[in-house]
C-alpha cells in the first residue's frame, strides 16, 4: 500500500470508529448516568447541558488505539514512537477517566484533587522519560526560526514533565464548548502529522491522522448542541499525545504556536487568577477565554468557529515556520 493511501485510510478507518460506537456508547452513559455536571458561576445558558453524557473520551480512545495498531502493522512494524504514543495516550487517558467517574458517580464536581491528578501525570513523565532515555533518543530542543539548538542532558526529564502536565492541562481547559475541542485538536494533530510526515517519521504521522479522524468523528456527536462530552478521559489523554508527538519530532517548541489556543486559553485563566489576586480586579469577565466572549454576548457557535479559524491560522504558522523558513 501507498504511504498516501495509508494515511487517507487511517483517517476514515479512525473517524468510522468513533461515528459507529457512538451511537452505541451515548445512550449506555446516558443509562449509566454519566451526565457532566456544571459549573453554578459558569455562563446560565450552560445550565442546560447538565445532564449530557460525559465520558465520550472513551470512544476517542478506542478508535485511535484501534485504528493506530491496524494501519501501522499494515504499513510496516510497531515501533518504539508508536508505543511511546499509545502509552502517554492510553495513561492520560486512564487518569482522565478516573477523574470523570468520581465526578459523574461520586458526585464530586471537581474529582480528583489536584495533587492526585499532578502525582499521575509526573509517573506517565517519568515513565515515558525512561524509555525515551533508553532508546538513546535526542535531549536537545530546538528553538523554531533561529534552529537554534539546546542539550539539556538530565534535565530533558524535567522539561518533559512540564510539557506533559502543562499540555494536557491546557487542552483540558480548552474544552469547555460544544466542538471546540474536537476541532482545535484536529487541526494541531493534523499539523504535527504533517510535520511528521515531512520529517519521514511515517509512524508518527500514522499516529497523528488516526487522531484526527477519530476527534471529527467525534465532532459529528460533539458539535453544537453537543449530545456528548470527551470529559477529562478526551481532553488529558489528546493533550497529552500532542505533547508527546512534539517531543518524539523533535519540534517541541513548535507546539507554542501550533497548539496556540490552548497556550492562549491556559494564559487567560493564569492573568485572571494573578490579577485577581494580588489586585483584586478580573481582566477577563470570567477565564478560561472562550467563557469570556461568551458573556460578552458571542453565540457559543461564533465563540466556537472564530477559535477553530485562529487555530487554524497557528497550525500554518507553525507549519510554514518549520518548513519554508
Amino acid at each position: 500500500m501507498l504511504l498516501e493511501q495509508v494515511i487517507l485510510y487511517t483517517i476514515i478507518l479512525a473517524f468510522l470508529i468513533t461515528v459507529f460506537l457512538s451511537p452505541l456508547f451515548i445512550p449506555f452513559l446516558k443509562r449509566l448516568k454519566f451526565g457532566q455536571s456544571i459549573r453554578e458561576e459558569g455562563p446560565k445558558s450552560h445550565q442546560k447541558k447538565s445532564g449530557t453524557p460525559t465520558m465520550g473520551g472513551i470512544m476517542i480512545l478506542l478508535s485511535i488505539i484501534v485504528t493506530t495498531i491496524f494501519m501501522t502493522n499494515q504499513f510496516s512494524n510497531m515501533t518504539v514512537e508508536t508505543y511511546l504514543l499509545l502509552l502517554v495516550t492510553i495513561g492520560f487517558g486512564i487518569l482522565g477517566f478516573l477523574d470523570d467517574f468520581i465526578k459523574v458517580v461520586m458526585k464530586r464536581n471537581l474529582g480528583l484533587t489536584s495533587k492526585q491528578k499532578l502525582f499521575g501525570q509526573i509517573i506517565i513523565a517519568a515513565v515515558f522519560y525512561f524509555i525515551f532515555h533508553s532508546y538513546g533518543m535526542p535531549t536537545t530542543i530546538t528553538i523554531p526560526v533561529v534552529n537554534y539548538s539546546i542539550e539539556l542532558g538530565w534535565l530533558y526529564v524535567l522539561f518533559i514533565i512540564f510539557w506533559l502536565v502543562g499540555f494536557s492541562n491546557a487542552v483540558n481547559l480548552t474544552d469547555g464548548l460544544d466542538g471546540l475541542l474536537s476541532g482545535t485538536a484536529a487541526i494541531a494533530f493534523g499539523a504535527y502529522a504533517v510535520l511528521a510526515w515531512y520529517q519521514d517519521q511515517f509512524d508518527i504521522a500514522i499516529f497523528g491522522v488516526a487522531v484526527v479522524g477519530a476527534v471529527l468523528g467525534f465532532l459529528v456527536f460533539n458539535a453544537h448542541p453537543a449530545k456528548v462530552f470527551m470529559g477529562d478521559t478526551g481532553s488529558l489523554a489528546l493533550g497529552g499525545a500532542i505533547a508527546t508527538m512534539s517531543i518524539l519530532t523533535n519540534l517541541e517548541l513548535l507546539l507554542v504556536i501550533i497548539g496556540g489556543i490552548f497556550v492562549i486559553e491556559t494564559l487567560s485563566v493564569i492573568i485572571q487568577v494573578v490579577s485577581f489576586k494580588t489586585t483584586g480586579k478580573r481582566v477577563f469577565r470570567m477565564s478560561p477565554l472562550h467563557h469570556h466572549y461568551e458573556l460578552s454576548g458571542w453565540s457559543e457557535w461564533r465563540v466556537v468557529v472564530t477559535f477553530w479559524t485562529v487555530g487554524l491560522l497557528f497550525a500554518a504558522l507553525g507549519i510554514y515556520i518549520e518548513v519554508w523558513l
